[in-house]
């Protein structure tokens, strides 16, 4: 069984600006753990995956963070988008990508760039079994994470009856999926965790690349012919030109929407790794490491009376608080942000405003 991954690195992270911009997004800056996100995402696959078998992907004003962050990926294995159109082109055009190069029997690993993972020998331990089923099965098989808690900034896989793979014993955490659910509400939340049948979605995707190919060709009818056309050009003088022309003629889907909602052969394994998505300051706050008044410090900051902040100091500059609670403070050279906990999902929606007032030097 060959395997080969590619890191999907061409989100925008805006729910975590300021620190975060749209020159440089959250899986290339230093935000939970010692190197970047995507320095992280990288490093843990090593053990499974060969270094020349693993692939980037991303829009082409952020490649040079990944030649930058990684050396060890080959300068071969970056794939540039021309720009964004969310993570279904993005997996369609990394899929013909590798088979060029692979063939149609090599398995695909497609993995968000920008994820916490902690246990990282149980997270290879659930990988290596997603890949052995989508090796043995012609299912595109996703990872589950056991929830922790009633989390409202997580999709969710019902799960349902178990399925097997002939001869491989380990693999029976392989179960059929029932239905997707996007980010619910605190209720809603609470009743996926009673029901006992739902697990976090965690935007990893695992299948043979013929079964990638033919799902993108069934449930992306309007994507599958550009890339079929774009395939053609691979490796000629005319690739770049169009693949320009045809990213032009997408529009923009996720692989979730597009493809994991729509297709029938869908399987899950369940994970018990530590995961996040570090989506907002609120996750942030949550995986940090508290002093004794329950605030997360970093950086040049004092505080008086102050509780269940979290506070972060890019310049050197002193950051005081006296008498608040419940805030998020961040700063940065550009920009500085102060929110109460527990409204950060609300980011992403002054980052637009942000940009209709045409301020976008501080994105």
């Amino acid at each position: 069984m060959k395997i080969v991954s590619v890191v999907m690195a061409g989100g925008l992270g805006t729910r975590l600006w300021p620190r975060s911009t749209e020159k440089k997004p959250k899986q290339f800056v230093h935000v939970h753990g010692n190197g970047t996100l995507i320095q992280n995402t990288v490093a843990r696959m090593l053990p499974l995956i060969a270094a020349e078998d693993l692939f980037v992907v991303a829009t082409q004003p952020l490649t040079h963070h990944i030649h930058d962050q990684l050396p060890i990926v080959p300068t071969a294995n970056v794939i540039e988008e021309p720009f964004g159109r969310n993570t279904g082109p993005c997996i369609a055009l990394a899929a013909h990508f590798l088979n060029h190069l692979y063939g149609p029997d090599a398995v695909m690993v497609a993995m968000p760039s920008d994820h916490v993972v902690v246990n990282v020998r149980e997270f290879l331990s659930t990988l290596e079994q997603a890949c052995v089923a989508a090796d043995a099965t012609a299912n595109i098989v996703t990872i589950g994470v056991s929830p922790t808690r009633d989390e409202t900034g997580f999709g969710y896989i019902q799960v349902g009856d178990e399925l097997s793979v002939p001869n491989k014993s380990f693999t029976d955490t392989l179960h059929k999926v029932k239905t997707f659910a996007e980010k619910p509400d605190s209720a809603t939340a609470q009743r996926f965790i009673d029901a006992g049948d739902f697990v976090w979605n965690s935007g990893i995707f695992v299948a043979r690349i013929s079964t990638m190919l033919a799902a993108i060709d069934k449930h992306l009818p309007d994507h599958a012919p550009l890339f079929n056309i774009l395939e053609k050009h691979v490796g000629k003088d005319t690739y770049s030109s169009m693949l320009e022309n045809v990213y032009r003629q997408m529009r923009s889907i996720s692989f979730d929407n597009g493809v994991m909602e729509k297709a029938k052969n869908i399987a899950v394994v369940d994970g018990t790794f530590g995961w996040s998505d570090v989506g907002s300051w609120d996750e942030l706050y949550r995986l940090s490491m508290k002093d004794g008044k329950n605030n997360v410090i970093e950086g040049n900051v004092v505080t008086m009376n102050s509780d269940n902040n979290f506070v972060t100091a890019a310049t050197g500059k002193l950051i005081s608080l006296i008498n608040v609670d419940n805030l998020i403070v961040v700063e940065t050279e550009s920009s500085i942000l102060i929110a109460e906990r527990g409204s950060s999902a609300a980011v992403r929606d002054l980052v637009d405003l942000i940009r209709r007032r045409h301020i976008g030097n501080h994105l």
